[in-house]
């Protein structure tokens, strides 16, 4: 699924987020920014140790926050580390922290002239929080980004598997429809 918004791009895909070929991929990463599962550990495996040896000079993330490094071994030139929030309930500033998650991976990418940039789905793995309630927030929150950024190009959202892109292209036409 593909719409426009301005100038750019945005795409929903299902599949292996390691073979995104774009400039940046969003790495949904825990705040020490050292590996872990999921799509944290995929993107490492595929990057190759350098990957790690970068972000342990980083210091770590806050939650709500990310940082780049290069690719490596990767197709793209660079990883953007977003560090989601943890779901509790969705009363203790998730909502707030995972928007500000996607917004500063799209200020990196505009920073880092990456023209075209993949997300995973934050924080919807072992982090909890609900697909739904979380694509809602990411389709706004890049929604508003690419119509005042004409810098991006495409936005590539991927999906790893058939249930959560259904999720997700029911709540972006949802969204568009607002």
């Amino acid at each position: 699924m593909q719409v426009k918004i301005n100038n750019s791009t945005l795409e929903l895909t299902q599949g292996d987020i390691t073979r995104a070929d774009v400039d940046a991929i969003v790495n949904a990463a825990n705040s020490s920014l050292l590996g872990g599962g999921g799509v944290d550990g995929a993107i490492h495996r595929a990057a190759g140790p350098q990957l790690l040896e970068e972000c342990r000079a980083l210091g770590g993330c806050a939650t709500g926050s990310a940082k780049i490094t290069r690719g490596y071994k990767l197709r793209a030139r660079h990883v953007i580390h977003a560090v989601g929030p943890v779901y509790r309930d969705g009363k203790h500033g998730e909502p707030a922290l995972l928007a500000s998650a996607y917004r500063a991976c799209l200020e990196l990418a505009s920073q880092n002239n990456c023209a075209t940039i993949a997300f995973p789905a934050i924080s919807t793995g072992v982090y909890g929080y609900p697909m739904e309630d979380a694509a809602r927030i990411a389709f706004r929150t890049i929604t508003d980004y690419l119509g005042e950024h004409p810098e991006i190009k495409l936005v590539r959202y991927v999906l790893y598997d058939a249930r959560a892109f259904a999720a997700h292209e029911r709540v972006l036409e949802q969204v568009l429809a607002e």
